[in-house]
């Protein structure tokens, strides 16, 4: 990846609609070459997609919230099993295992804290395999998601 490739991605993080000539003119080549580079970029993966980024609030999802997931060992041995059911949730809206005293940590989101507990306790805390939650409500977004630093 050159100068020019980094230099896409550090554009296109942030509006992500550029039109391809407008890239084209911030990073200095010429339209077609610019699109064969996004088009690379596109089909090694560096790009995974286009999103738009939805405020939550806006879809009534006033509650966030971290949960560190452990898993039972003794009970349950097909890791991956778990991991297809975690992805099907969509109050999941991100999922990573973690190292440490817990083996996932999600972030999940829910209309209020009545709703979000029913779906910890009645649908994550059922889910075959699962030991243990621990639960953080966020209080304030400080920093929503944003692109990766490129250096």
């Amino acid at each position: 990846m050159d100068v020019y490739d980094r230099s896409i991605l550090r554009h296109l993080q942030q509006d992500g609609r550029m039109s391809n000539l407008s890239l084209a003119e911030r990073i200095h080549l010429s339209a077609p070459q610019t699109l064969r580079r996004v088009r690379m970029l596109e089909e090694k993966a560096v790009i995974r997609a286009y999103v738009a980024q939805v405020a939550p609030e806006a879809l009534g999802l006033g509650v966030m919230a971290f949960v560190n997931l452990s898993l039972d060992r003794e009970q349950f041995r097909n890791v991956r099993e778990v991991e297809r059911q975690l992805k099907a949730f969509p109050q999941i809206i991100e999922c990573h295992t973690i190292s440490g005293d817990f083996d996932y940590i999600l972030k999940v989101v829910a209309s209020d804290l009545k709703n979000l507990s029913q779906f910890l306790t009645d649908t994550l805390m059922q889910v075959p395999g699962v030991a243990s939650l621990r639960s953080m409500i966020c209080m304030e977004e400080i920093k929503p998601v944003s692109g990766l630093p490129i250096e």
